[in-house]
């Protein structure tokens, strides 16, 4: 049997190259098709990526580990980039069975994001989204599938409210909340309300995009404010931990977030200090450690290709998780987890690191396309 033939909308960004990268040797997708903006289209894609950013991950399967100077499978480099307005180029491959979905890493104006990935899921085309623009529609779920794989289930009230008939989008969060989400979560999961939570990010400078932060203003600095990551930080995991009721996604009440997002001088890697206060039953550092060690999420019979074996790893050394140490553990997918101990304000305090550009970007939208295949969604 064949791969499932997939595209990439906004393929000469950072994100679409890192998408590229990942999907160049998966298991079980292709990449066949490559759009974005009209300056780009008509060229053959590595004309249109040559001397931009290609700092992606691909994973050396013979060797078990990532290559972190990858770049995309050579037959992409030959595909004639398409202008991602032309909806109705892909919408003909959809109808002759050459195209599956697409991964949108669109980096347009918000609105015009919006409007063109509806257009793309009007045509018939499922639409795995890492752009922000579709993040707070409410029958749009926000994927993290250790979390809330459940949402997915809300994909076919999307396809009733809107009148699609195959289309459908799904996104995946703000990269800044990856590396506390799913211990958190783990927590929730067992029993344990969370109540209040005080969250510092240092977000890596790859987090900007391409060419990103000016070095001037970075080198041997620390910019305390990126500008909507507070909002996201502190309102996304209320969806996230959410509920479908109605055709809709019901936010969840609790916890209460506060956040300050922070611009630091490292390239690749988000760091969270987090602080973290539960209801009147509290759980013990042995007992949080253990649930981590534990964690397992969705349905286990669905094997992904690009889930961590361990989604959350613990490090007991005093200094650890560091980014350059351990932002790629488990593939990149994986959060590091540290520092694990009381908090004399709330009730215990921890260290989380994720990789921004992998789990936080491209490798969670890879994942939320490979749980879409497992429930039957995509194929």
């Amino acid at each position: 049997m064949g791969k499932i033939p997939v595209g990439v909308l906004g393929a000469t960004g950072m994100v679409g190259q890192q998408y590229l990268a990942l999907l160049a040797r998966h298991p079980w997708f292709e990449a066949v098709y490559v759009a974005a903006s009209p300056r780009s289209a008509g060229k053959l894609y590595r004309e249109a990526v040559f001397g931009k950013w290609q700092h992606a991950a691909s994973y050396d399967a013979e060797r078990q580990c990532w290559d972190y100077g990858g770049t995309y499978a050579p037959q992409v480099g030959d595909l004639t980039v398409e202008d991602a307005g032309n909806v109705e180029k892909a919408a003909e491959l959809s109808r002759k069975g050459k195209l599956s979905f697409v991964f949108s890493a669109l980096e347009m104006d918000k609105d015009a994001v919006k409007a063109l990935e509806e257009r793309y899921a009007a045509a018939g085309i499922p639409v795995v989204s890492n752009a922000q623009a579709n993040r707070w529609t409410e029958d749009v779920p926000m994927l993290i599938p250790e979390v809330n794989w459940a949402h997915a289930g809300i994909i076919p009230a999307q396809r009733k409210n809107r009148g699609w008939d195959k289309g459908f989008i799904v996104v995946k969060p703000n990269c800044s909340i990856q590396s506390y989400m799913i211990p958190l979560f783990a927590l929730l999961d067992k029993g344990y309300e969370l109540k209040r939570v005080f969250v510092t990010t240092m977000q890596a400078v790859s987090g900007a995009g391409f060419p990103g932060v000016p070095s001037l203003n970075v080198l041997d600095n620390v910019v305390p404010f990126i500008g909507g990551e507070e909002e996201k930080t502190e309102q996304e995991p209320l969806k996230i931990f959410g509920r479908l009721q109605d055709g809709k996604i019901v936010n969840a009440a609790s916890p209460v977030i506060a956040a300050h997002c922070n611009r630091v001088p490292v390239t690749d890697g988000h760091t969270a200090c987090v602080s973290v206060e539960f209801g009147a039953k509290k759980p013990g550092i042995d007992e949080v450690k253990s649930i981590w060690r534990a964690f397992q999420s969705y349905p286990q019979e669905h094997m992904l290709a690009m889930a961590p074996e361990h989604p959350v790893i613990i490090r007991e050394e005093a200094d650890r998780p560091q980014p350059r140490k351990d932002r790629l553990m488990e593939k990149g997918m994986a959060v590091t987890v540290g520092r694990v101990r009381p908090c004399p304000l709330f009730d215990i305090r921890f260290v989380g690191l994720s990789h921004n550009t992998v789990r936080g970007a491209a490798g969670g939208g890879v994942l939320n396309a490979e749980l879409l295949k497992e429930m039957g969604y995509i194929g």
